[in-house]
């Protein structure tokens, strides 16, 4: 692993460790409202200022900082759990599995992702497994055909054919040896979709389709106080440079563990 990724991991790990330990570190409630503080700017006493409600700002990208990783986190479990399972169907059984699983894979993939995400957080009701579900259901379709591919590769080999004649069960020769050379494969594509999965929470909330109020996340964070830009940029600054770096930081982490991937299976194939 790389600096860059070294360093990477350590920001992103620093903020969500910041986001868990909020309350301890820092003596607001991030949703309650002060009228007295309303758009303060940086100060002792608020180190990042207040928003259009008197909330402290530094408490709130804390709070939401805790919501927006873990969407992207959770998004990308469930997209990868979701894939892994077609994808392996798909690849596996291939005939009319394949060309069934295929065409609906290929459907997916033929729609915007964003556009396709915000239709189905319209069709549910918002909050937190609303912007889960939305990001795994348009993410799903490129985890399964990567492993579909890859699978079709496995399933060829001689040690699959072995397994078969010795008369192993599909589900023996799928859970104890395609599945556990598709894991890696998988684990390398979302640490490298992250960044994405970040942006689009970020790109729901802005357009208040994600997490609702008074529920801090940071793109409904910059689309609340969007107004005051000119006049009391701390209100948006933080929320997006938070959003741009915790983006930037899981794609050079993604880089990094597909490089390393790939370095480690022409390895294998020189062996």
């Amino acid at each position: 692993m790389g600096w860059t990724a070294r360093i990477s991991l350590g920001i992103i790990s620093a903020l969500f460790l910041l986001s868990l330990l909020a309350p301890c570190l820092v003596p607001y409630d991030p949703d309650a409202i002060d009228l007295d503080s309303i758009r303060q700017p940086p100060s002792p006493k608020h180190l990042l200022g207040t928003d259009g409600k008197g909330r402290d700002m530094l408490a709130r990208l804390l709070a939401g900082g805790k919501i927006s990783i873990g969407i992207s986190v959770f998004a990308a479990i469930l997209s990868m759990g979701i894939g892994l399972f077609i994808g392996l169907l798909s690849g596996y059984f291939r005939g009319a599995v394949d060309l069934t699983l295929m065409a609906f894979v290929d459907l997916i993939l033929a729609f915007p992702s964003l556009i396709l995400a915000i239709g189905i957080s319209v069709l549910m009701p918002p909050g937190v497994y609303t912007v889960v579900i939305a990001i795994a259901s348009v993410s799903w379709a490129s985890f399964a055909r990567l492993v579909r591919g890859h699978v079709l590769t496995i399933r060829e080999q001689p040690y699959i054919e072995a397994a078969r004649a010795i008369g192993c069960s599909d589900l023996r020769i799928v859970w104890r040896h395609i599945l556990p050379q598709c894991l890696p494969l998988v684990l390398v594509m979302a640490g490298m979709k992250l960044g994405g999965y970040i942006l689009t929470e970020a790109a729901l909330g802005f357009l208040g389709l994600g997490v609702q109020p008074p529920t801090a996340t940071w793109g409904a964070m910059i689309s609340s106080n969007r107004a005051y830009l000119n006049a009391a940029p701390w209100m948006v600054l933080p929320p997006g440079v938070l959003i741009a770096v915790t983006a930037l930081c899981f794609n050079l982490a993604g880089d990094s563990l597909r490089d390393g991937f790939d370095a480690e299976q022409n390895k294998l194939r020189y062996y």
